[in-house]
């Protein structure tokens, strides 16, 4: 598994779903459905995806809400939304729009003009997540050959810890939990217990430090491991 742009489709027609799901898991992306709108927000509370394709009508709470209220939290503010709809009227597209979506499609639509659209908006508000290199201080993590260098030597990573580095690397900073690594590393359907992923962290530590050398990875006490957003001004 690979650490792929994660991305929620709310949307309660069950056909629909199941055709972007189909057609973005074999664009390589790691995709979530839920079909209510409180259920999204949810679900977004706990672990923020990369993109939201957002219905407009939804059981529970609209779209449009959902949309407003993703926009007024801090943590959400930039997270970006696709609208599904079938109003195609302008002045709902101007309200779509005006409520913080980032784009706009009506139904029906083409599928690979809205892959396309998925694509181009991850590339402009995460461009680390399609970068090939990722690089941090004396780190740099090439995604194409699946390698990993400090200060020019290479190091040995398993595919476990390779994963987790990249995870980390991806958002500088950000604290995620046990919980959200596990979901971020080893999928949603995992079973591993939360433990393992303090053994992980301990063997990426120590395959990717030397004495004396800086630990990039930070631990936060009673809440999580993050990748340290001062190690790249070392």
């Amino acid at each position: 598994m690979t650490t792929a742009p994660h991305i929620l489709i709310v949307e309660d027609e069950e056909a629909l779903t199941l055709l972007l799901r189909y057609n973005l898991e074999a664009e390589g992306y790691h995709v979530e459905a839920v079909a209510r709108g409180d259920e999204a927000d949810i679900r977004i509370r706990e672990q923020a995806p990369d993109l939201v394709l957002l219905d407009w009508m939804l059981p529970g709470l609209s779209g449009i809400e959902l949309c407003r209220r993703l926009r007024q939290r801090p943590e959400t503010q930039r997270l970006p939304i696709i609208m599904l709809t079938a109003r195609g009227e302008e002045s709902e597209r101007v309200r779509g729009l005006a409520t913080g979506a980032d784009d706009y499609v009506v139904k029906p639509f083409s599928v690979p003009e809205l892959v396309a659209r998925v694509r181009a908006l991850l590339r402009r508000a995460s461009p680390e997540r399609v970068a090939t290199l990722l690089e941090s201080g004396d780190i740099a993590l090439d995604r194409e050959t699946r390698r990993v260098r400090r200060a020019g030597r290479e190091l040995r990573l398993g595919p476990t810890e390779f994963r987790m580095l990249e995870f980390l690397m991806e958002k500088p900073g950000r604290v995620f939990t046990r919980s959200q690594l596990l979901d971020g590393v080893w999928g949603h359907d995992s079973e591993i217990d939360e433990r393992t992923v303090d053994v992980h962290v301990g063997r990426l530590r120590k395959a990717i430090n030397r004495p004396r050398e800086k630990d990039p990875i930070r631990t936060v006490r009673g809440a999580g491991y993050s990748f340290d957003e001062t190690f790249a001004r070392r």
